[in-house]
């Protein structure tokens, strides 16, 4: 069946539908990872937008229920150079193209993603269309157009939990799936703004209890629960919009130690004086070189996925810059210079994707072990 990918200023591309049939709208980006297309479907920081992928062969392993990142599909489309007719992989359970049909998700394979991405990076991010049902390109861009812009919008509030629950599952291995932990000896509070689950087993695996709180938690419903630190999650949307979630951190900060990942490292800088601005197309891959300023210039490759960053101009005396990114200088980590505070703009529990990072989730519970003293 016929496809049809239109964007908000008129440039269209042709191709076949793969997935549901229909039409759906979202801010259309690019990941460049050539892995790990179920964990970006399921995450939700990408809800609300429309995926291209730029490697040109995805599918080819299939999915499976272990590799879900959330309980469903967070992203609206997907667009894909060619969707593998094969699934060749021991641990699949369905095709990425049953997958998506499952869930009610428009897709399109066929289309010229190279030539999609290289017109996303001259204009920058905008939103889009899929549509299997109509082919009139300027009706399709004018309803792309009058869909729902990503600046200014508060989407962590429509993927976050209802309600506050307990976490204690582990890594997973090979043969033996996700660990079970026992006797934790720290607890966690995690306020969800669209949370992976790879984040919450890392923070399982290293002996932490993990109770979530839904993103509007007040700082004084999370103090009740007596943890001993506080993590910020990662998310979707303009972080300027979480205006509650801002305050519930600025009264935390200085009361537990803090750790915030992606949309959580934004809030915590704007919390504490900063300004965070939406970049011309993000930055969402596997492979994003990131300068580790205190481990003496140390080169860290890191998996990310943001279309808003920390404006650098805009740091407090009190929040020290720690990591910055090799493609375009902009801030990918602080830390507060006084009290245990800090957070990183990338995802340290990528998954698939680097693990250089990963002592981050080390770095955080010392904090919490030093705090018990």
């Amino acid at each position: 069946m016929k496809a049809m990918l239109a964007l908000e200023d008129g440039r269209s591309f042709i191709g076949k539908a793969f997935g549901a049939t229909g039409e759906t709208t979202g801010e259309v980006v690019f990941n460049t990872g050539m892995s790990g297309y179920q964990e970006i479907l399921t995450d939700p920081s990408y809800h609300g937008q429309i995926v291209a992928m730029t490697c040109p062969l995805m599918g080819n392993y299939g999915v499976n229920a272990e590799n879900e990142e959330s309980s469903k599909i967070q992203a609206r489309g997907f667009v894909v150079k060619e969707a593998s007719r094969i699934t060749s992989n021991f641990r699949s359970e369905k095709s990425l193209d049953e997958y998506l049909k499952s869930q009610g998700i428009v897709a399109i394979c066929g289309v010229d993603t190279r030539a999609l991405t290289r017109h996303i990076r001259s204009t920058g991010a905008m939103r889009g269309i899929i549509s299997t049902t109509q082919d009139d390109t300027s009706a399709l861009a004018a309803k792309a157009k009058a869909s729902e812009s990503m600046a200014g919008a508060d989407l962590a509030v429509r993927v976050t939990t209802k309600e506050k629950y307990e976490f204690s599952e582990g890594l997973w291995s090979l043969g033996k799936g996700f660990s079970k932990i026992s006797n934790p000896h720290f607890h966690v509070a995690a306020i969800d703004f669209g949370i992976k689950r790879n984040i919450l087993r890392h923070l399982c695996e290293r002996g932490c209890r993990v109770t979530v709180f839904p993103a509007s938690a007040t700082a004084e419903e999370i103090l009740a629960a007596k943890p001993d630190g506080v993590f910020l999650s990662n998310g979707p949307g303009d972080p300027e919009a979480v205006s509650y979630a801002i305050g519930t951190v600025r009264a935390l900060v200085g009361k537990l130690p803090v750790f915030g990942i992606c949309l959580g490292h934004q809030i915590l800088s704007i919390a504490l004086g900063a300004k965070t601005f939406k970049l011309k197309f993000g930055h969402r891959g596997i492979n994003h070189p990131v300068m580790d300023i205190h481990s003496g210039n140390v080169v860290r490759i890191t998996s990310q996925n943001h279309g808003f960053a920390v404006d650098k101009d805009s740091l407090p005396q009190e929040l020290e810059l720690t990591h910055y990114s090799l493609n375009d200088g902009t801030v990918e980590g602080v830390q507060h210079r006084r009290h245990p505070a800090f957070s990183v703009q990338y995802h340290p529990e990528a998954s698939p994707g680097p693990h250089d990072t990963t002592l981050h989730f080390d770095r955080f519970v010392g904090m919490m072990k030093e705090g018990k003293k």
